[in-house]
């Protein structure tokens, strides 16, 4: 799937906007690199953490928690 395409699934997905989105990414891509399992059927050595942090919400597999209060 083409970035551009992940993008708008993970926003649809998420139902947050483009910035906090972001902060979710480089929040979950930390907890990856930190060695946290991910939630996807995939070699984390072949992909960036960003790119798996992104895959993993456009499937919904993760969570957002506390934004949603947030308007």
């Amino acid at each position: 799937m083409r970035p551009e395409q992940l993008n708008a699934k993970a926003l649809e997905a998420t139902g947050v906007d483009r910035y906090r989105l972001a902060i979710a990414v480089s929040s979950r891509a930390n907890e990856l690199q930190n060695g946290a399992p991910t939630k996807l059927n995939i070699d984390l050595k072949e992909y960036k953490f960003a790119d798996v942090a992104l895959m993993e919400l456009a499937e919904g597999f993760v969570t957002i928690k506390g934004f949603e209060d947030i308007e």
